[in-house]
């Protein structure tokens, strides 16, 4: 198994962090919309992957919703947080270079949030994900949002090199913008491929989650 650059990535507990509090407002909106208008095939559809799962919280608030959450992340230490807290959970260690859909099966829905740009092999982390759902299904994936209006205000306040974290061990390695994404997820074989941005007004927001279909 190639050895990911997400793998060292750190967390000192098994609570929701500051970047949930953007983004997972923003996911159950989608999920919501989505069951709403039942574009998932009713209640016994109700399952879903997180590529990423970290330290469980997110997967358990999902859980918490009625979803039946399965989830894979490369980091030990974010397994090690995971299991003992959220014991009813199926959280291993696994990475988007695995052969995910063998081993567990596929979802109507996969979820990842922050991961796309700490892998150094973009396209096969697209192709997993695309792999991990059924026919039909849907990819909610999330990275930091930017756009002309939002580098440019970065370079003019001086925030450009907080905004990259070079410093931070194991952060983030690729720099997505809206048009990037789209063609990395169109390139693996989604579809209607559309973006929601969080946090924040929309020329600044703090991410984007691109929502995209498996035909």
């Amino acid at each position: 198994m190639r050895e990911p650059a997400i793998s060292g990535y750190r967390y000192g507990h098994a609570g929701l962090n500051h970047s949930h509090g953007v983004l997972l407002p923003a996911v159950l909106d989608l999920i919501t919309e989505l069951e709403r208008f039942d574009t998932l095939g009713g209640h016994r559809r109700r399952r879903l992957f997180e590529l990423g799962c970290g330290n469980g919280s997110v997967a358990h608030a999902l859980t918490e919703r009625g979803w039946d959450v399965t989830g894979v992340d490369p980091s030990a230490e974010g397994i090690a947080q995971a299991q003992p807290a959220y014991p009813h959970l199926n959280l291993q260690l696994g990475s988007a270079y695995d052969d995910l859909a063998a081993q567990y099966g596929r979802f109507p829905v996969v979820l990842s949030l922050e991961v796309v740009g700490h892998v150094d092999a973009p396209r096969d982390y697209a192709r997993t994900v695309f792999d991990l759902l059924e026919n039909g299904g849907v990819a909610l994936l999330s990275t930091p949002y930017h756009g002309y209006w939002k580098n440019l205000a970065l370079a003019l306040t001086g925030k450009m090199d907080a905004h990259f974290t070079a410093l931070w061990d194991h952060g983030h390695i690729k720099f997505w913008s809206m048009k990037t994404l789209a063609e990395l997820l169109r390139e693996a074989g989604f579809i209607n491929v559309h973006f929601e941005r969080a946090g924040g007004m929309p020329a600044l927001a703090k991410s984007m989650i691109a929502i995209a279909w498996k035909p």
